[in-house]
């Protein structure tokens, strides 16, 4: 059985505090983008995982998909030796949420593949013990996510007729090193009230909480920002903690040839 699991951007992204478990308590607003891994899984006479596409470091057993089937297979005896090949298109360390798409993909597949039975809500219990913005991709549908990520709410986002752009700088940025140089705050306006306002609005309504934090440590992404506002975007930001960037354009953009030579830039019209 093969399955495309989606990249993400998030439109907007507070961090409210630090919790006692060590996680932050956030609100963000999930977006789905049709940028997509190749995740294949037939049975096998013995576990066999393979790798494609853009490199990924690591021990190939602590990716987190062999995680996402070894946690079914705690539950379920049904489960046998599998060969499971991922082709990585979604570059890493850019707020893009591939991995975690690819383990909650992964619990899907299984599921429907040995026919488990388990329902939408429990394969997101299963996916929040794999990684905070893990359930999103099982429910895979524009959404506010709260608590740590794990939480979501159904929330319409109409975006119909604009363009999307896509900004790879080719930076890798580790998650946890961005929130530990995060100072939480509850005062800015929350998420939804950003995205309930007129879309001209979002440009002063809608933050990211990250992107001081990342601009300091990467300018370059903060010129990709406002190169992006000045070429017609309507609305422009760094997406999770970054590297990528991504910006909205009412007519299909244009933009400069140099722009596009130096970064990976990929647009999509919804």
């Amino acid at each position: 059985m093969i399955v495309f699991p989606n990249a993400k951007v998030n439109l907007g992204l507070r961090i409210l505090k630090k919790r006692e478990d060590g996680y932050h308590e956030i609100e963000t607003c999930f977006f789905p983008v049709p940028i997509c891994d190749i995740l294949e899984v037939v049975p096998n006479e013995k576990d066999k995982i393979k790798f494609s596409g853009i490199p990924i470091q690591g021990d190939q057993n602590d990716n987190l998909v062999m995680k996402a089937i070894n946690m079914l297979r705690a539950d379920f005896d049904k489960i046998p030796n599998l060969s499971i090949h991922l082709h990585k298109l979604i570059n890493m360390g850019a707020g893009l949420g591939g991995g975690s798409a690819d383990a909650a993909f992964a619990l899907k597949l299984i599921n429907d593949q040995f026919e488990l039975g388990l329902s939408e809500e429990k394969l997101m219990d299963y996916a929040a013990r794999i990684g905070s913005d893990c359930p999103f991709f099982i429910y895979n549908q524009p959404a506010i996510g709260r608590g740590r990520g794990e939480k979501i709410s159904p929330f319409d986002v109409d975006i119909k007729g604009n363009y999307l752009c896509l900004v790879h700088p080719k930076i890798h940025i580790d998650t946890a090193t961005a929130y530990s140089k995060t100072q939480p705050t509850e005062d800015s306006l929350s998420i939804t009230e950003a995205l309930n306002s007129p879309k001209e609005e979002w440009r002063e309504k809608l933050c990211n909480d990250f992107e001081p934090i990342i601009y300091e440590m990467y300018p370059e992404l903060e010129k990709i920002k406002r190169a992006l506002y000045a070429q017609g975007a309507w609305y422009a930001s760094l997406s999770g903690s970054g590297s990528s960037l991504y910006a909205f354009f009412k007519d299909e953009p244009r933009l400069d040839i140099s722009f596009q030579d130096r970064y990976h830039t990929r647009y999509f019209k919804f």
